[in-house]
């Protein structure tokens, strides 16, 4: 790593999900070699990138950078959570399970979570647990995610915008970083 770069992560909300707001993985990696950033790489198709910037660029910027260029050369005008490699690597030691990767989502919060309980409580499965860290928020969902009512709501439970990755995809944007 150059020392006048450090590394960053950028998680995008709801690319290539359902067929909407298509993004290759190969031209969002040339959209930010295209912003001067270095070292840039992408995991699977869900919108992960790890990259370098240079040292006194700050996450907002950054996100903001990334989402103009996203809608003025894709025409993708999607959420974008950026946040200092180290946040990842605090995500991951934090997490409060041992379970399987695909069955805990970890859901990173634009701000800080206001959680209705009333509306929690009405969708939570019985065998589901839910755990508040500060903007980042748990979910251990054994049954599976696809069958989580609590999943689909998270956005209006939590009262904040979020973006959500499995724990299997944590750990590995992780070991990009290191």
């Amino acid at each position: 790593m150059n020392d006048d770069f450090c590394k960053w992560v950028a998680l995008l909300r709801g690319v290539n999900v359902g067929g909407a707001n298509k993004v290759p993985m190969a031209n969002l990696r040339a959209l930010a070699d295209g912003l001067g950033w270095q070292d840039v790489r992408s995991y699977i198709a869900s919108g992960n990138l790890v990259f370098e910037a240079p040292v006194g660029s700050s996450a907002g910027n950054l996100a903001a950078a990334l989402r103009l260029a996203l809608i003025a050369q894709m025409g993708v005008d999607v959420a974008i959570r950026v946040m200092p490699c180290e946040e990842i690597a605090r995500a991951v030691a934090a997490c409060p399970w041992t379970a399987q990767g695909n069955l805990v989502h970890v859901f990173f919060c634009w701000d800080a979570p206001k959680v209705d309980t009333e509306l929690r409580n009405s969708v939570i499965a019985p065998d589901e647990e839910l755990v508040v860290q500060g903007n980042r928020v748990w979910l251990y969902a054994p049954s599976g995610v696809a069958r989580s009512s609590l999943l689909t709501k998270m956005d209006r439970v939590l009262g904040v915008q979020t973006t959500a990755r499995n724990l299997n995809t944590l750990r590995k944007l992780a070991e990009m970083v290191r």
